[in-house]
Formats: C-alpha cells, structure tokens, sequence
C-alpha cells in the first residue's frame, strides 16, 4: 500500500472532459459529476492497494459487508467544456464505526469548477442491516485522515 506521506498519488487524481460528456450546448451534463466522483473513488482504492474485488461485488465473488451510497450532492461553479483538464481531490472522512463521506473537489488548471459529496453506509450483505466498516476501508480512511494531517482513530 501507499505511504500517507504519498497521498497525493491516491487522493488527486486526473481527468479530462470529453466530447461524450457535454449535453447540446456543449457544456458537461451534470450527471456526469456523479459518475466521476465514483470513479475517482473507486481509483483512489485501487491506487492506495485495494483491489476493486475486496470492495465491490463482483461475479462470483460475494462480500461480507456493501457500502452502498446513500447520500449525494453536487454543485458548480463553472462550466465544463470538452477538452478541459481536471484535477479531482478527494477528502475522504468516517463519520462514525459504520459510515464514511468523501467530498470531492473538481478544479480546472487551478480554478474551482464543482464539488461533490458521496456518503456511503456498511451494511451485511446477507442481512441489510448496518454494521462496521471494513478493516481495508478504515485503514484507506485513516491514512487519508494522515495525509491531511489529522491524527488516527484509537
């Protein structure tokens, strides 16, 4: 796994916006913000050693515990146009021993252009019901706490 010290190899990630992200008037379509936020997280977890097989159900593989969304939200504050390169930062944060957030933060050579915001809970996956986070996401979760400068759970 990656150091805390190197967090930025996990934490700010790249992207460019492409033609088939822009509606008509040639700006991106704002449900493309949501599906780049959970691409970002998801390549977060791979770039910090968790394979997406260890987080995300997958075929023929079965997890103990999912961590669906279940609250989203986006804003922006400039338009996004094909060809436009993203730097996405991402602030993950636990909110308590069965539930995390990662805010996102989309900039455009240095300019704020859109924020997004995920919460994700841990339930069983036999039972639905809530439970604690796994190991691999509080390790994830606190060595982005580091990378932040903030001290780790006890």
């Amino acid at each position: 796994m990656n150091s805390p010290m190197n967090s930025d190899t996990w934490l700010l990630l790249r992207h460019t916006v492409r033609f088939g992200d822009t509606d008509a008037a040639g700006v991106m379509h704002f449900a493309r913000l949501l599906e780049w936020c959970h691409q970002a997280y998801e390549e977060s977890l791979e770039r910090y050693g968790l394979a997406a097989a260890m987080v995300f159900p997958t075929p023929g593989h079965s997890l103990a515990v999912a961590l669906p969304i279940v609250h989203c939200s986006a804003d922006f504050q400039r338009p996004l146009i094909c060809g436009d390169p993203l730097a996405i930062q991402l602030e993950p944060r636990r909110l308590d021993a069965g539930s995390f957030e990662v805010r996102y933060r989309f900039s455009n050579n240095g300019t704020a252009a859109a924020q997004g915001l995920t919460r994700h809970l841990a339930i069983a996956s036999d039972s639905r019901q809530r439970c604690n986070l796994p190991a691999s996401i509080n390790r994830w979760l606190e060595a982005s706490a580091l990378g932040n400068g903030v001290q780790p759970l006890s």
